[in-house]
């Protein structure tokens, strides 16, 4: 592998690298664990040394636009890519650091290349059957994990986007399932949907009011019980 023309680490020797030249590497990262509601995201990505992609970043760093032109060109010059999810029942069940964790294994587990160490960004790693290196702000460091965070970032707003066809009433195509002042306005205005995540603690903090709130019901029942004299 090139290191000149795949710049993984800027500026970091090549003796303090965690891998070699005869190494498969791909660079992993997630998208959405902050979110309120949605599946949390994650990519692996074995770059090409023969065709490398200009521009490669955080995706945080770069506008909508910008990652909109960089992802077709991922997954047309990377050597491999998978992009998996965890879901919002998973991400209550397990809570959001060990989804987030599933769907960055279930990524790298998904890529038709077999590589031989992942580059994860921050600063822990999946339990995966290859070796697994974490790297604090990766995406930025590191031109496969950069890769990654974009197509990871551009699929989930791709599912927030769909997900507002299901439920506009939260505008979920605006603020991506983040805690906006709009999405907690809509979700206290219409109650948790069956995508937001009950684990967070707005939502759950909606769920413990209405559950000691009367019903329609129970309302109804009660001024048939309570005659006038």
């Amino acid at each position: 592998m090139s290191k000149k023309r795949v710049n993984f680490y800027p500026g970091l020797p090549p003796r303090l690298r965690p891998f070699t030249d005869l190494d498969i590497v791909c660079g992993v990262d997630e998208a959405g664990r902050g979110p309120l509601a949605g599946p949390v995201f994650a990519a692996a990505v074995i770059l090409d040394p023969k065709r490398p992609i200009e521009g490669l970043r955080d995706s945080k760093k770069l506008t909508e636009a910008r990652r909109d032109e960089l992802a077709p060109q991922i997954r047309e010059y990377a050597l491999a890519w998978a992009i998996a999810e965890a879901s919002c029942d998973e991400i209550d069940t397990l809570n959001i650091l060990h989804a987030t964790m599933l769907a960055m294994r279930r990524a790298v587990e998904a890529l038709q290349t077999l590589p031989t160490i992942a580059l994860i960004d921050g600063n822990r790693c999946p339990p995966m059957s290859i070796r697994a290196h974490a790297v604090i702000e990766g995406d930025d460091k590191c031109h496969a994990i950069s890769a990654a965070s974009i197509l990871a970032k551009t699929a989930r707003d791709a599912e927030l986007v769909r997900l507002h066809a299901q439920y506009p009433q939260y505008c979920f195509d605006q603020h991506k399932g983040y805690s906006t002042a709009l999405h907690l306005e809509r979700l206290r205005q219409h109650g948790p949907s069956p995508v937001h995540r009950r684990s967070f603690a707005p939502v759950r903090n909606l769920l413990q009011v209405d559950l000691f709130a009367p019903s329609v019901e129970d309302a109804f029942d009660c001024a048939d019980e309570v005659q006038p004299a």
